[in-house]
């Protein structure tokens, strides 16, 4: 794609959150996502609190429990709408960056914190997006992702661009932009693999 097309494309899957916030917020504010708050938070070696970036905040519910913990957490979304929301229901700091355009800090989180995010970078540019997370990290930093799988298929859906990666190719990404491995396991809890739609993982930065 173009950088046109690839600019168009973020624009798009904006608007369409954009458009739905109060209805995603409502649908999402109680979805129990501790298991992977704390896979993150298991992995960090540095003393907290920990200084964390949650990267596609999205209303700001994980950010809240981030700052509830103790924890100083930093929300950074795309969608103008729900960095807003965020703000006011975290009482953290949001920043309104597009995946596609960041502008981190280096060397400045001991986390990062993409829940059900990295997804919507198109995999041409995900290499890229994968390296400034890298270098936002403190040494021996964590970032722990959490991706709808599929067979390393992407594009449209609905109005939300999205890439599905099955677990060989999403190691194959990450090791190469400079982290290792250190677990992965499928979501939800408890139910047959075929119903697990999603791949959570945490990696350490070498």
């Amino acid at each position: 794609m173009s950088p046109d097309q690839l600019e168009q494309l973020s624009q798009r899957t904006l608007a369409h959150y954009q458009q739905r916030a109060e209805e995603f917020f409502v649908g999402t504010v109680n979805h129990d996502v501790s298991q992977n708050i704390a896979a993150l938070l298991e992995y960090i070696e540095a003393p907290a609190p920990y200084l964390i970036l949650d990267l596609g905040c999205g209303p700001g519910r994980d950010l809240k429990t981030f700052r509830e913990f103790g924890h100083t957490a930093i929300g950074l979304e795309g969608c103008e709408r729900f960095a807003e929301m965020a703000r006011a229901y975290s009482s953290c700091e949001v920043w309104q960056q597009d995946f596609l355009k960041l502008d981190l800090p280096a060397l400045h989180f001991d986390g990062v914190y993409a829940n059900a995010s990295l997804f919507h970078v198109p995999s041409q540019v995900l290499a890229r997006v994968l390296s400034e997370l890298h270098a936002t990290l403190k040494e021996n930093g964590v970032l722990f992702s959490s991706n709808p799988r599929g067979n390393n298929e992407e594009g449209w859906n609905q109005e939300r661009y999205a890439a599905y990666h099955d677990l060989e190719n999403w190691r194959a990404y990450m090791n190469a932009a400079g982290f290792a491995e250190l677990t992965h396991f499928y979501r939800p809890a408890g139910l047959p693999r075929e119903r697990q739609l999603w791949l959570a993982s945490v990696w350490r930065k070498v």
